[in-house]
């Protein structure tokens, strides 16, 4: 999606009786006749019993318009109609939950076990919720973030793993010879780990790259210049706000958005995070 050439056209709408009716998707890029505002939409929803479309340009800035009469899609006039109905497929299937795990009906989420999956920051553990929140509730597992890794081999030896009090770890970027696989192989070699630790990652910067670009309506992920924040990066690069925290995380949420089930992730996250259900959940 070109957000850099979001702009009026100017074109004049036909009688209305002779515009195409458009069911609106998030990530159509739509431009308001009347006052000249383009956008992708972010959001639909029923307001006051009728439809309402949110609209954020190329800064960030978001503005609301009412469906109907009065849009351009692609410089062509358009009815706007509401959402169409999303086919089974887009989600998860009847019965399945996100991880596409068959759905326990009326299953209580269990007491929290001791045993617990860590994961890397606040972003990782969001998604690992997102497609497996049904299954590891139903297991009693919880989801803890660490903010980094670098005091793990410390954090490890407070946790006191042993049987029954068993951890998983998942890291990102844990391809050999780097700093991760270094603190993953001394948190092996500490007492109590054999077979109560297991530590696993994908080999991805961050996590974020974990979802398919496919999903987003790219290529592939932009490449960011070395020696500057990869997050930043990636939002500059989608045109997105990036200068605070608060862009990091509304750009983040943007993102998680857009998964739906476990076929929206790179396979190298879902076996990893199936690798390590396993292990907490096999006697």
């Amino acid at each position: 999606m070109d957000y850099q050439n979001w702009g009026p056209r100017g074109i004049s709408a036909p009688a209305k009786a002779e515009l195409p009716e458009v069911p609106v998707e998030r990530g159509m890029v739509l431009e308001d006749v009347q006052s000249g505002w383009v956008g992708a939409v972010t959001r639909v929803e029923k307001s006051g019993g009728m439809h309402v479309v949110a609209l954020e340009d190329r800064r960030g800035k978001s503005r609301s318009f009412k469906l109907g009469f009065g849009f351009l899609l692609e410089g062509r006039p358009i009815r706007l109609m509401p959402p169409a109905a999303r086919p089974a497929a887009s989600g998860p299937a009847a019965g399945r939950t996100a991880s596409g795990s068959v759905r326990v009906a009326g299953q209580r989420a269990q007491v929290a076990k001791a045993s617990r999956i860590w994961v890397e920051g606040k972003h990782d553990a969001e998604l690992v919720e997102k497609v497996w929140g049904d299954d590891l509730r139903v297991e009693g597992i919880v989801v803890e973030p660490l903010h980094g890794i670098d005091d793990l081999t410390a954090a490890v030896a407070a946790f006191k793993p042993g049987p029954g009090r068993r951890l998983g770890v998942l890291v990102d970027h844990l391809v050999p010879d780097s700093k991760e696989s270094r603190i993953a192989d001394a948190v092996m070699a500490s007492p109590g780990a054999a077979g109560n630790v297991l530590i696993v990652g994908h080999p991805y910067v961050d996590v974020w790259q974990a979802i398919r670009p496919a999903v987003l309506g790219i290529d592939k992920w932009p490449a960011v210049p070395r020696g500057q924040d990869w997050k930043t990066g990636i939002l500059k690069a989608f045109g997105w706000p990036h200068a605070t925290k608060e862009d990091i995380g509304l750009g983040w949420q943007k993102l998680l958005g857009a998964v739906r089930t476990y076929a929206d992730l790179e396979a190298s996250l879902l076996g990893r995070v199936e690798e390590v259900i396993d292990f907490l959940t096999v006697p």
